[in-house]
């Protein structure tokens, strides 16, 4: 029986009068140095050197990113602001770019990075020819990220809402702080992140407080008693609405009848401020002006009463209680008392005798 490799010199001698595990030992150490060996000795400097160069790759992605971002997000708006530029810059469209670009940047250096390693460059070749089936897969995979990013860019482009404006959404009420590519951050007033994917921004409805013209009418209710006068209750009004610093002097000021309620008189006050952001404190400033006038000038603000009419039933005979000792009137006449006629009730709970005795 001849022995595998007998005739390799090295391992001519070797496999001759040996066992089995001697034999298999050799046949291994034969294989490494034959092959591993030498595909690891001539391709070393190429895995030093791959390795060297994606090292390279992904510390100049993420520096390049770095100071693209921060020259994007610092230094562009200032130079913007000091130029003739500066009020057509738009915090919003900047914001959405800087991130694109960013995001731009590292999708190169992973595509560099699949271009050095063969592997990956084949899967990636083979990616691309199958390009419509693997889309419509990711397609599939990622519609909610690819809706909300898709949905980001449109409203960098047709601005219904901006960073800075303050909006009403879903009952909350708050400014726009930032708009990313995924979603948009709703700040409070009570200093609360509202946190909302961009493709339900772009498809729900939002009020715009700073939509075009930031100015707002901003109402405020009144009641003032029927005996009040009117006319009084409306001249303090307007007076103390007029002295607030956050009211617009040169926009109209009403005080309208609204309705007559139950136990009112309802006013309604309407004035101009120049933001949504001032509104509620201001009506909040002057409600409270405005209820120390209607106390020093003798104004009433009614609060919500009930008249309770008390009928008083007259008493009949038959609900009247029987005698007090609860004895019939048999038993009465067995004891020697006064005939029945005495003792007969009366309206009102009197006997006869009492009667007599009163008259």
């Amino acid at each position: 029986m001849a022995f595998p490799f007998a005739d390799i010199p090295e391992f001519s001698s070797q496999l001759t009068g040996r066992g089995p595990a001697e034999d298999i030992i050799s046949i291994i150490k034969y294989v490494y140095i034959r092959y591993i060996g030498s595909a690891l000795a001539e391709n070393i400097w190429y895995i030093i050197s791959t390795i060297i160069s994606i090292s390279i790759i992904i510390i100049l992605t993420l520096l390049i990113a770095r100071l693209v971002n921060e020259l994007l997000e610092k230094h562009i708006p200032k130079i913007m602001e000091s130029s003739r530029l500066g009020k057509e810059f738009d915090e919003t469209t900047h914001a959405l770019t800087r991130r694109l670009i960013v995001a731009a940047i590292y999708s190169i250096g992973i595509l560099m990075i699949i271009l050095l390693i063969p592997s990956l460059n084949r899967i990636a070749i083979a990616m691309l020819a199958g390009a419509g089936v693997v889309t419509l897969a990711i397609g599939f995979a990622a519609q909610d990220s690819l809706s909300n990013i898709i949905s980001g860019i449109f409203l960098a482009i047709f601005k219904p809402i901006r960073i800075g404006d303050y909006v009403d959404f879903a009952g909350e009420y708050g400014h726009i702080e930032d708009i990313t590519l995924r979603h948009t951050i709703i700040c409070t007033w009570d200093e609360r992140r509202v946190i909302v994917p961009n493709k339900i921004m772009g498809s729900d409805s939002i009020v715009n407080w700073s939509f075009n013209n930031p100015v707002i009418v901003w109402p405020v209710d009144f009641g003032i008693g029927y005996s009040s006068d009117i006319d009084k209750a409306r001249s303090i009004i307007i007076e103390e609405t007029k002295r607030h610093p956050h009211v617009l002097k040169d926009k109209e000021i009403n005080v309208r009848l609204t309705e007559l309620g139950d136990f009112a008189v309802n006013l309604r006050l309407t004035f101009y401020v120049p933001s949504r952001s001032v509104s509620y404190e201001t009506g909040c400033e002057i409600r409270e002006a405005i209820k120390k006038r209607f106390n020093a000038e003798g104004i009433e603000i009614p609060y919500p009463y009930q008249n309770v009419i008390i009928m008083k039933q007259p008493v009949d005979a038959s609900s009247c209680p029987g005698p007090e000792n609860g004895h019939s009137q048999e038993e009465e006449q067995a004891n020697g008392r006064e005939s029945p006629e005495s003792s007969e009730l009366l309206p009102g709970g009197l006997r006869l005798e009492d009667r007599k005795n009163e008259s």
